[in-house]
């Protein structure tokens, strides 16, 4: 596909083209948010937890490096940005839609993942003592020997999900679409051996890695739970990336697939209406070639007939050739 046609489609000239053939994808993505909203809702599945396994249970309670309210800006703020910034110098909506959709798709199904897998899990925080009881007076049941906090609902509620972490999911999920999506654009798998390019992709994975390092360091989880996250976060990534583009080894993995399958339909429709108009310009000089052949000028009437579906050819050509550049 000539990548010149690309910079054709604007947000006013096809943007509420390409937003209703998508209309379904957007309500589906107001279903998913939905679906996470009561998954936060609901009371996570509270495990046993016995005097004795509060050892490892007993890492002071910190405030978060990465607040819960920037999770959204590095996950989905930061590689929107990216992309509008892309729409900006290059001009096509198709590319912005998709990657929009793709983006928030990774996003919204990583939450959902996460956040059923922390309520159905109920693993303790490694600060959970300290949730459990504020006071550092340990009470547990004297027959079970199962914890009875004491502290907060809201701040037990929240140290039985420990697993896995969500700030690491999300990161890996928004950033990780983002490496995807650099990739392609700057073509880092040409096979020409630019390792700057390589640089380029792998910077929102490591901030990504850096916010999950994060979560270890503030005891707000266990390691486990940070390389869960991250394999969640990064394989939904790539499955919605792909959902919506190439992979960004293939020869056209710098556009979405939406884009080469709108060019495809323009290319029939105009080739299917050449067609039609040659078919109609050639009936004539055919007529005439039949009604010369009974004079002696059969010959001269052939070789007009040859000349016309020439300069038919010709035309058709022509016409062909600048639909390469916008459509």
């Amino acid at each position: 596909m000539p990548e010149i046609q690309l910079g054709c489609h604007t947000v006013r000239s096809h943007g509420v083209q390409v937003a209703k053939v998508h209309m379904h994808d957007w309500l589906i993505l107001l279903v998913l948010a939905g679906i996470d909203l009561g998954l936060n809702l609901i009371e996570p599945f509270h495990r046993f937890v016995g005097e004795d396994m509060m050892t490892d249970l007993k890492y002071p309670l910190k405030v978060n490096t990465v607040p819960f309210w920037s999770v959204p800006i590095i996950a989905v703020l930061l590689p929107l940005a990216v992309i509008l910034v892309y729409y900006f110098i290059r001009k096509d909506v198709y590319d912005l839609h998709q990657a929009i959709l793709g983006l928030l798709f990774s996003v919204f199904i990583t939450a959902i993942l996460t956040d059923a897998i922390k309520d159905g899990v109920g693993r303790p925080r490694p600060d959970f003592f300290w949730r459990c009881f504020p006071d550092g007076k340990g009470v547990f049941d004297p027959t079970t020997k199962d914890v009875m906090c004491t502290g907060s609902k809201s701040v037990i509620k929240e140290g039985h999900k420990s697993f896995p972490s969500g700030h690491t999911s999300w990161s890996f999920a928004g950033l990780g679409f983002l490496a995807w999506y650099l990739s392609g654009k700057v073509r880092a798998f040409d096979r020409r051996g630019h390792v700057d390019k390589l640089c380029i992709v792998f910077l929102p994975l490591l901030i990504a890695a850096l916010v999950g390092v994060s979560r270890v360091d503030d005891y707000w989880h266990h390691w486990q739970d940070v390389c869960a996250g991250s394999l969640i976060g990064i394989t939904i990534a790539s499955f919605c990336y792909l959902q919506f583009f190439p992979p960004p080894y293939d020869a056209d993995g710098w556009g979405p697939h939406a884009y080469f399958q709108m060019l495809a339909e323009s290319q029939n429709r105009d080739e299917s209406s050449s067609n039609n108009a040659n078919s109609l310009s050639v009936q004539p000089a055919e007529l005439t070639s039949i009604y010369v052949q009974p004079h002696n000028g059969a010959e001269l009437s052939r070789g007009n007939s040859g000349d016309t579906n020439s300069m038919l050819h010709g035309h058709e050509n022509g016409r062909r050739h600048p639909s390469i550049g916008c459509l």
